[in-house]
């Protein structure tokens, strides 16, 4: 795992300018890749390319980047490793007799591919994670490079410094908001969007001009680069091409190609189980392979355990793995994670996160993740990553399980809630969710008694669950509109000051044609897209790269996504329980009262932190002059919900700590 960084020099710039910037750069990852630095430079001042290593396979000075190919062609700076390096060597051999080897790294191998079969050759024989930049000197073209899936990230951009704009790129933003006189000012539709999912989705950047590439996305420039940012936003959404000046972006790997494409679907479930298990044997092999201590991730749940059961039947030795707990029992579920270790036989490392402990991150979460970021679990995923590099630099993860097949509550709660719902005309369901709304929480909250008598179960802040799902009836016409009101914060248009545009490039036209017909498929396919980029694999990026840890994602392997999207849905989930298919693989190793209980997430108390310990941060942060003064946020509309929040009328819980992280990080980006 490792930084990147680049850009393209200004006529003007001397070598010696363009070293001192581009050192700066990369000296902002350095925890990406804190084993080795390198810079290179085209001896023309055509651009300029940066690294830092974290060394993981061949950990010798042969893996240094960026690389020369052998006959000088091309120059590679990349993040991430290529599982199936060594199969692809001999491949290499095959085609390429001249190929003489100087290491044993999967740069070497990245870089000899291109040489003998050319990059749009080459990507598809990859099984990996990766953010490629490659320079042709012979053509003087740059590709930047995503994976399939955007496990690593890659910016991309125009950056304003003084009375100059110029293109450059990077791992993170950090690394091209250092470049001085950084003028790129913050991005209103970005905010909005933001706003709504709680993080800035791809191909935004929380800065103008700025964007993300997006995944199995390649983006070229032949000749110079342009010197002025386009238009409109750059994306391939909605298109397989997209050209602007010398420049052009267009997908090497498309979702929805595997998701429509016509191989038999399994028939039979015994079959997609072997299936499945067989593989994800094969890609925990690829990605056990390493050169520094290896573990795995394990909460308890059906993912992590299924990845480290499969681990342990592949390993003569106890692996090694990693969990947290907290010192609240309301959201301690490390026994949970401890039960499965035991029953596997695992080396299993627990540590037990106190409040204190937890508090004290959040002041470098803005400068953990560059843009504002608002999914709380962020706060346990560092501690897990930080824990974990105590005694290992690679992780594997049990993330995508739920993306695939069929594991958060929405994928099983929305197609149940619609058909109750769905025979209600829109009109009806209107004015039904008006009236609702009319009556205050208080009132709500004073049934409280009688509601746990009739769901015979606690049933916490009612007054809350019936306003979000009365705003939910009041605006849904479809099951989608339905799965956007479970993925969507309500209200951006109260909170946000300046007016933007409404976007049309993300959730609202993933779909527009798709060969679909099962609503919970249709919601995993956007969850791929969106969320599982955008959210999950990008909280585990930063947090592990934060503490200089590797991780790796073995459901991600695109044999595995192909074998999943081959699986029917009644395969996935039976009734109201998900991830069947992943339990069968399991249940063969670990015991099935181990593992069956509500899915839980990884949850702090952040709701009565905000109340207690959090209070003079936040209320500094909300400050209603400040909040004025700054111009982005309706601060009516923000002490209201504040105060609703402390007097226990609402828990605006989400809400505010979106806010909150805006509000750090805007200060933060002041520094």
């Amino acid at each position: 795992m490792c930084g990147l960084a680049g850009f393209y020099p200004s006529q003007s710039s001397t070598h010696e300018a363009s070293s001192c910037l581009m050192q700066a750069m990369v000296d902002k990852l350095n925890h990406r890749g804190p084993d080795d630095l390198g810079i290179w430079i085209d001896s023309n001042q055509r651009i300029a390319l940066g690294h830092r290593r974290l060394s993981i396979l061949d950990i010798s000075s042969a893996g240094h980047q960026p690389m020369s190919s052998a006959n000088g062609r091309f120059v590679l700076t990349y993040n991430g490793e290529i599982y199936n390096h060594l199969e692809l060597r001999t491949e290499i051999e095959k085609d390429n007799h001249s190929i003489k080897w100087i290491g044993n790294s999967d740069t070497e191998t990245l870089l000899s591919a291109f040489e003998t079969w050319g990059i749009e050759k080459t990507l598809p024989k990859l099984r990996g994670m990766f953010a490629i930049a490659l320079w042709d000197t012979k053509l003087k073209k740059l590709s930047l490079v995503r994976d399939r899936f955007g496990e690593k990230p890659l910016y991309y951009g125009w950056i304003k410094s003084g009375e100059k704009t110029f293109f450059s790129f990077a791992s993170e933003l950090k690394a091209l908001s250092c470049i001085p006189e950084f003028k790129n000012s913050v991005s209103k539709q970005a905010l909005k969007e933001y706003f709504k999912y709680m993080y800035v989705p791809c191909p935004l950047s929380i800065y103008d001009h700025i964007f993300k590439l997006e995944p199995g996305c390649i983006l070229q420039i032949d000749g110079d680069a342009p010197c002025n940012p386009p238009i409109s936003s750059l994306h391939s959404s909605s298109k397989q091409m997209v050209h602007y000046d010398s420049l052009s972006l267009y997908r090497w790997y498309d979702l929805k190609t595997v998701v429509e494409e016509e191989s038999e679907p399994f028939q039979d479930e015994l079959e997609a189980t072997n299936a499945i298990e067989s593989e994800l044997k094969n890609v925990i092999n690829l990605q056990s392979i390493s050169d520094v201590p290896l573990g795995a991730f394990l909460s308890g749940g059906v993912d992590s355990s299924t990845i480290v059961s499969l681990m342990q039947q592949e390993n003569n030795q106890p692996v090694k793995t990693f969990t947290i707990g907290f010192e609240d029992p309301n959201y301690d579920e490390s026994k949970f994670a401890r039960e499965v270790a035991n029953h596997l036989g695992t080396d299993h490392s627990e540590l037990t996160v106190t409040a204190n402990d937890a508090l004290s991150i959040i002041p470098s979460l803005p400068d953990l993740y560059d843009e504002p970021f608002a999914d709380s679990s962020q706060i346990p995923t560092y501690f897990v990553c930080k824990s974990a590099k105590q005694d290992v630099t690679v992780a594997l993860s049990g993330d995508a399980g739920d993306e695939l097949f069929g594991g958060y509550n929405r994928h099983i709660t929305a197609p149940l809630l619609w058909n109750k719902i769905n025979w209600l005309p829109f009109i009806a369901r209107k004015a039904l969710g008006s009236s609702l709304l009319k009556i205050p929480p208080s009132i709500w909250d004073s049934t409280n008694y009688m509601a746990s008598k009739f769901m015979n179960s606690p049933f916490n802040q009612l007054g809350d669950k019936v306003h979000k799902t009365s705003i939910r009836l009041k605006n849904v016409q479809s099951i989608d509109d339905l799965y956007l009101s479970l993925i969507v914060e309500p209200e951006v248009e109260l909170l946000v000051k300046h007016d933007a545009e409404e976007s049309n490039l993300f959730i609202n036209d993933q779909l527009p044609d798709i060969n679909m017909s099962d609503p919970s498929s249709r919601m995993m396919y956007r969850d791929m897209l969106t969320y599982l980029t955008d959210d999950i694999l990008c909280k585990v990026d930063r947090a592990a790269m934060s503490v200089s840890l590797e991780t790796r994602v073995p459901f991600l392997d695109h044999k595995i996504v192909e074998l999943a999207w081959k699986t029917p849905i009644e395969m996935k989930i039976k009734g109201t329980t998900g991830k069947c298919l992943l339990r069968n693989i399991l249940y063969k190793s670990v015991p099935k009262k181990l593992i069956e209980r509500p899915k839980a997430g990884f949850s702090i108390p952040l709701s009565d932190w905000l109340r207690g310990p959090l209070r003079d941060w936040a209320e500094a942060l909300l400050e209603p002059t400040r909040i004025e003064s700054e111009g982005y946020l309706q601060k009516d509309y923000i002490q209201r919900i504040w105060n609703e929040h402390l007097t226990f009328k609402r828990n605006w819980t989400n809400k505010l700590w979106s806010i909150l992280m805006f509000q750090s990080w805007l200060e933060n980006s002041k520094k």
